[in-house]
């Protein structure tokens, strides 16, 4: 009788808990954003992409279960005319013909206290693969949660920007990407 007693209590903190479980999984496309800054003969160039995908799994409670994965349009770039949209998604650049996407994906999340975390994994850019850790913030509002971060990349590592636009002192080697993913509760 005792442990049929100890059962369900243990079953019934376990289901309060998962009730009490609040995990953000809706991508909301129309309120995210990507953009970057990179430098180009000293001078701040900035742009963003205007299609991407996000997919992702985040409960604050258990932040190291989360998972995200982000797909970038290429072809989608905003690069502040239309000059330089077209210059960036060739063969020298970003060749979307052969890579039309760069793609994030997490192989864990790390808690750094309050409402900031780290997002560990692999970027893919151009047939090229990095480790990279995300920086990033969550903040909860309602049925919603934000996730704003920054990172640089090196876009040499890459092979973003060959042949004459491999001279770092035309294109600052380092470019730096802000994100805001937005999502809703599952």
């Amino acid at each position: 009788m005792i442990r049929k007693t100890l059962a369900a209590t243990l079953l019934a903190a376990l289901a309060a808990t998962q009730a009490e479980a609040v995990e953000y999984a809706q991508f909301q496309p129309e309120r995210s954003n990507i953009a970057f800054t990179s430098k180009q003969m000293g001078v701040a160039v900035d742009g963003r992409f205007r299609k991407f995908a996000a997919a992702l799994s985040f409960d604050p409670a258990r932040p190291t279960a989360a998972s995200a994965r982000i797909d970038i349009d290429l072809g989608s770039i905003d690069a502040g005319s239309k000059d330089a949209d077209d210059e960036v998604v060739g063969k020298q650049w970003f060749n979307i013909k052969a890579f039309p996407t760069a793609s994030f994906v997490s192989t864990g999340v790390k808690a750094l206290g309050g409402d900031r975390y780290e997002a560990i994994g692999k970027i893919s850019i151009k047939g090229r693969t990095q480790d990279a850790v995300l920086p990033f913030t969550v903040k909860q509002d309602g049925q919603l949660a934000t996730f704003d971060g920054n990172l640089t990349l090196k876009r040499l590592d890459f092979a973003i920007g060959e042949g004459p636009w491999a001279d770092v002192s035309t294109v600052a080697n380092e470019v730096q990407i802000k994100f805001r993913i937005v999502a809703a509760r599952k």
